[in-house]
């Protein structure tokens, strides 16, 4: 077989010692094929599928970065919306409690002023009771004094006290009609 290959190197000419033997290219090249072989029926599918299985964890990490970042987005919006309900409620509690106080002093001064009402009339009753108190007392005394000065005058004691009292009642209640006519006449 030497001699074959021998015959080809010559007939080849000067190129022999460039190229390789045909029998090392020929063994060479199935090496090679084995190796595609080997490499592209075991090492590649695995080398893709791990490719692959990298590629859809890079796919749904971006996928759940982009949700992140929409449920971030809605978050916001929501805070936002529930700031602003309780901006709303608060107004709104405030608007009631702004009523309510000025329902509760409307209150107060209706019971105040029913209060001083009460006071002022119980005070005019009271005055009324001391005013005709103070006619009674008045009316005794001065029928004392003119039962007194009757006596003087006439020189005698005066022993009919019916009569005596029903002549001061007279003498104070025409007393009582000349004051209330000179009252009328000064008010008109």
């Amino acid at each position: 077989m030497h001699q074959i290959f021998a015959a080809t190197e010559e007939e080849i000419g000067g190129l022999g010692f460039i190229l390789p033997p045909l029998y090392e290219i020929f063994w060479s090249a199935l090496g090679l094929l084995l190796v595609l072989l080997l490499v592209g029926g075991l090492a590649l599918p695995r080398l893709y599928a791990t490719m692959d299985e990298r590629q859809e964890k890079i796919a749904s990490g971006l996928a759940a970065a982009d949700k992140a970042k929409e449920e971030q987005a809605l978050a916001a919006r929501e805070r936002v919306d529930i700031l602003k309900a309780a901006n709303k409620e608060a107004h709104e509690i405030r608007e009631r409690a702004s009523e309510e106080a000025k329902g509760i002093l409307a209150a107060a001064r209706a019971e105040a002023q029913e209060e001083a009402t009460r006071i002022l009339e119980n005070a005019q009753r009271q005055i009324l009771a001391e005013k005709q108190a103070a006619q009674i007392s008045l009316r005794a005394d001065v029928g004392l004094l003119a039962t007194e000065l009757a006596e003087k005058i006439v020189g005698e004691h005066l022993s009919d006290t019916a009569l005596t009292s029903r002549v001061v009642d007279r003498f104070l209640d025409e007393l009582e009609a000349d004051n209330a006519r000179v009252t009328q006449e000064s008010t008109r």
